[in-house]
C-alpha cells in the first residue's frame, strides 16, 4: 500500500464508530428534558432534547379573574416565550451532544478529517 492510499477497512471502522456515537447521542437527546420559563416562572415549558414539547405548566398566579381577555393574551405570550426558551435550551444541548461528532466529519458534515479526502 502506498502512503497516500486510503485504508478502506479503517475508514469503514471509523464510520461505524461515528454512527454508533451519533445514535447514542441522539438517544441521550431524546431522553433528556430541559425547561424554559417566562414571567418569572409563571409559565414553565419542558421539552426533550429534540425540542418536542413534553409538559406545560401555568401557575394560578398568572390568572386574573377580573380580566379574562387580558389574562388569556398574557398567558398566550408567556407560553410562547417559555416554549422558545425551552427550545433554545434544547438547541444548546443538541450542539453540546452532536457538535463534537460534526467536528469529526470536518466541521460541517464533510470528510475533512478522514484520510485521503
Amino acid at each position: 500500500m502506498n502512503p497516500g492510499d486510503v485504508n478502506l477497512q479503517q475508514l469503514l471502522e471509523q464510520a461505524q464508530l461515528m454512527q454508533q456515537q451519533l445514535v447514542s447521542a441522539q438517544q441521550e437527546l431524546n431522553d433528556a428534558e430541559v425547561q424554559g420559563s417566562a414571567g418569572g416562572g409563571l409559565v414553565v415549558a419542558t421539552v426533550n432534547g429534540g425540542g418536542e414539547l413534553l409538559e406545560l405548566k401555568i401557575s394560578p398566579e398568572a390568572i386574573d379573574p377580573g380580566d379574562p381577555q387580558e389574562t388569556a393574551d398574557t398567558i398566550a405570550d408567556l407560553v410562547i416565550a417559555a416554549i422558545r426558551d425551552a427550545v433554545r435550551a434544547a438547541s444548546d444541548l443538541q450542539q453540546e451532544k452532536l457538535g463534537p461528532l460534526a467536528q469529526g466529519l470536518g466541521g460541517g458534515g464533510g470528510l475533512g478529517q478522514l484520510p485521503g479526502f
